[in-house]
């Protein structure tokens, strides 16, 4: 018996956004499934911010349509909102405010009982991090805080999906890692989350699919392997010998599974023919020719490397 296949939470087909002559969007075909921790890549003004908005009902689709779990954003508006959470890049906090405060206020805007309200605000702030922080006022709060109440404020009516723009934007480190961590114990607890954001070496770590889109058109939507796979023009391997580095190189050049071999420093890097050989075979080559090969690594091409390799740098 076959697994089935993952449902849907998103689905666009021929998404498209004009404003007069210009095309900020155009002809998004996109799937995410429920579950997904799913990056949205592009450079400013590929329309990464435009299609967030259209998915969280603020803007409306010049053309083709958005379903969330089985409703259409534009003509059950309503429904969608019920079961989204959307934290724009910039919003405002309502600094003289205390943390439980604002918080009770967005609950009671998604008419969480008087009786529950309490409870909803306490387990979102523990989720998020800021148990210790409930008296506190906003305007006192740091910036990675600040970011972290936002997203406690989308989680407040516990939404099915999380739409957030640039979340970690302007964060130090520290708050970035912290806000990374977050999304991934909210992706186990079953939210699915499309996440955008310009850093990309975090995308990488903790989103299973990812997509591209340059100039409002999708590039690549899959596996972030995927991407990798379809750039690579084969598996680069780094070596390392006791001695002799030269005579490792004629070794290794020897072999025509090996497409390529330089040195660079002290190490040999190794670029396999095809993404399918095993690295094995660069330590066997070495072994047999009586090469002392004491180190062996894979070299895995990062998401931004794959970024640069497959959009052209155009902006709108």
């Amino acid at each position: 018996m076959t697994d089935a296949p993952p449902l849907p939470a998103v689905q666009t087909s021929g998404l498209s956004r004009n404003y007069g002559n210009f095309t900020a969007l155009s002809g998004l075909n996109l799937t995410v499934n429920q579950g997904d921790l799913f990056g949205f890549i592009g450079s400013n003004g590929a329309g990464k911010t435009t299609t967030l908005r259209i998915l969280s009902t603020f803007l409306t689709p010049s053309a083709g349509a958005a379903i969330i779990f089985g409703h259409d954003v534009v003509r059950e508006a309503d429904a969608v909102r019920h079961v989204i959470g959307y934290m724009p890049d910039f919003f405002g906090v309502y600094k003289d405010m205390e943390v439980t405060e604002y918080l009770d206020f967005f609950g009671a805007c998604y008419r969480i009982p008087t009786a529950k309200r309490e409870k909803t605000v306490s387990d979102v702030l523990e989720l998020v991090g800021l148990s210790e922080k409930k008296g506190s006022l906003i305007g006192a709060l740091s910036r990675g805080m600040q970011q972290r109440l936002g997203l406690a404020r989308v989680l407040i009516h516990d939404p099915r999906l999380l739409l957030l723009d640039e979340p970690a934007s302007g964060l130090d480190p520290r708050a970035r890692i912290e806000m990374m961590e977050i999304l991934r114990e909210l992706q186990r607890l079953g939210k699915t989350i499309i996440i955008s954001s310009h850093i990309l070496s975090e995308l990488e770590t903790i989103c299973n699919r990812v997509c591209i889109i340059e100039r409002g058109q999708l590039i690549y939507s899959g596996p972030v392997q995927g991407v990798r796979d379809q750039v690579s023009s084969g598996k680069v391997v780094w070596a390392r010998v006791a001695s002799d580095q030269d005579k490792a190189i004629e070794l290794l050049k020897t072999n025509p599974l090996i497409a390529e071999v330089s040195a660079v420093d002290h190490e040999i890097k190794v670029t396999l023919a095809t993404e399918q050989t095993d690295h094995s075979l660069v330590a066997d080559v070495l072994v047999r020719g009586g090469a002392k090969l004491i180190e062996l690594r894979e070299d895995e091409i990062g998401l931004e490397e794959v970024f640069m390799r497959v959009t052209k740098g155009e902006t709108q």
